[in-house]
């Protein structure tokens, strides 16, 4: 298993970091993809993957809440952390119309500026939608014949959205999200019409811990080892083995960013 987006430099994970890139490997998990949100953030990903670097490796990106960040120093800035082989996507960019962190128009002119700098270095893109979808899709579809490849991670739109997705050969990731009932069940239905070779699996910890874990764990921080349960929930919506759901998602992960 590929865990394809694991906020580790958020501060919930200060105090035993390594204990939790250890339980990770106990479970199975067999890399970590740390996802940079700002240009800070994605500095302290870097540093990280560098202690750990056939383990850990990091996207370089700014996110649409810190869209209000970028400025005109942001770009290069995301250049040189680029340059780095542990560095394997720009993102984590994109479009969020539900919470608003940043302006639209600053959310737009960040994501746009992100995508022509993976368009410039040939490198994936990790990318975040939440009540933006047609948005999103109307800015990403000029650039996408000319990225290696783009993933729309945490996928909890509708069918509607995920259509769209599909429509421009996006990969998904997906979350605990499907493992909440009360948000999750038309997710439970929508994850049967990702493509095998489309599909990818994160917890998006510490965010998003599984609500139908049991026993139910003491803390309330999501962490790479709960994976397996993430990837046992898309297999039970899908009809598939675990064993089949394992090994197409990590395959599916390595190709997309060159492991």
């Amino acid at each position: 298993m590929i865990d394809i987006g694991i906020n580790l430099t958020n501060q919930r994970f200060h105090e035993d970091l390594e204990l939790v890139i250890e339980n990770a490997k106990l479970s199975g998990v067999n890399a970590l993809m740390v996802t940079g949100t700002s240009i800070e953030e994605s500095q302290q990903a870097l540093a990280l993957c560098l202690q750990h670097p056939d383990y850990l490796y990091c996207t370089a990106g700014i996110h649409p809440h810190d869209a209000k960040t970028f400025d005109d120093k942001s770009l290069e800035s995301l250049r040189k952390l680029a340059v780095n082989k542990q560095v394997k996507a720009i993102g984590e960019c994109g479009l969020d119309f539900n919470r608003n962190f940043s302006t639209p128009a600053e959310q737009e002119f960040s994501f746009v500026q992100q995508l022509e700098l993976a368009v410039e270095l040939q490198l994936p893109v990790f990318m975040h939608e939440r009540d933006a979808n047609e948005r999103f899709i109307e800015l990403l579809k000029p650039y996408i014949k000319q990225l290696p490849n783009a993933v729309l991670h945490c996928f909890t739109g509708s069918q509607a959205d995920l259509e769209r997705c599909l429509a421009l050969d996006l990969h998904i990731g997906i979350t605990g999200w499907i493992c909440d009932e009360r948000r999750g069940g038309e997710l439970i239905d929508l994850v049967k019409l990702i493509p095998q070779d489309r599909l990818m699996i994160e917890t998006d910890g510490p965010y998003l811990l599984p609500r139908s874990m049991r026993p139910k764990p003491k803390s309330s921080r999501n962490e790479p080892k709960y994976l397996p349960y993430i990837a046992q929930a898309v297999a039970n919506a899908r009809g598939e083995s675990l064993k089949q759901l394992v090994q197409q998602t990590e395959q599916n992960s390595k190709l997309f960013f060159k492991l």
